[in-house]
């Protein structure tokens, strides 16, 4: 699929930001929090050039349809989150975060926006145990494998993914989780969904890994439909 080129007043639009103090930006028609206060000064900065999770979003917009049942796995600051509340609908999108630290500023931005995407804090697992969690001050690196990265290990409750997606009825399910895709998409029952947008890791699992997971998609019926970057959606075929 075609690709949304970066604008070419990234640079000018982030020093005007900072010249002026601004707290908000605006991303895709939404009001999102860009106070490095609040959130990490490079989550902040993307946001404002309007680069945060860019492809994702590409995707999103191109596969949720009103009335779709939407599961997030990996919410981060919650902007892909609104997106899927605002394509899907109100009272459509369920989003799981393992990092409870990011919990104000996810709640913060979905009250900017008058939306409430359901809100778990909580990680997805293949058996719902509790698991170790390496927590980063830059959520983009927060995960569930130690990456040798200065990070906080914490224990987090989680929720079993056949359970979260039969459960929520989910027709859609997006995914950023630094590296779980490959257990979670393998184990699953993924006979209900249409749609699976997931960010790939190879430089975390490795090459093989991350291909042998999309071969084994393919064959459970999904078709690839757009890949951009490290983020591929496929769909069920027919």
């Amino acid at each position: 699929m075609a690709y949304k080129s970066r604008s070419l007043f990234r640079g000018p639009r982030l020093a005007l930001h900072r010249l002026l103090g601004r707290k908000t930006t605006m991303l895709d028609g939404l009001r999102l929090i860009c106070d490095p206060a609040k959130i990490h000064r490079s989550v902040a900065t993307a946001i404002i050039k309007g680069d945060y999770e860019l492809p994702e979003r590409e995707l999103v917009r191109a596969a949720v349809r009103p009335g779709d049942r939407v599961v997030e796995v990996g919410t981060g600051v919650g902007v892909v989150s609104l997106l899927c509340n605002r394509l899907a609908g109100a009272g459509n999108v369920t989003s799981y975060e393992a990092n409870a630290a990011l919990e104000p500023v996810i709640r913060e931005n979905f009250a900017l926006n008058g939306l409430q995407p359901r809100l778990r804090l909580r990680a997805v697992t293949v058996d719902g145990s509790p698991i170790s969690f390496y927590r980063n001050a830059n959520v983009v690196s927060s995960s569930i494998y130690d990456r040798g990265l200065e990070a906080e290990q914490v224990t987090v409750e989680s929720e079993p993914i056949d359970g979260v997606l039969a459960q929520e009825r989910a027709t859609v399910l997006v995914m950023d989780v630094e590296g779980a895709e490959i257990a979670l998409l393998k184990s699953a029952d993924l006979s209900g969904l249409r749609e699976i947008i997931v960010e790939l890791h190879p430089h975390i699992v490795g090459e093989e890994a991350t291909e042998a997971m999309l071969d084994d998609l393919r064959a459970k019926g999904f078709v690839d439909a757009g890949r951009i970057h490290k983020n591929i959606r496929l769909k069920r075929a027919g």
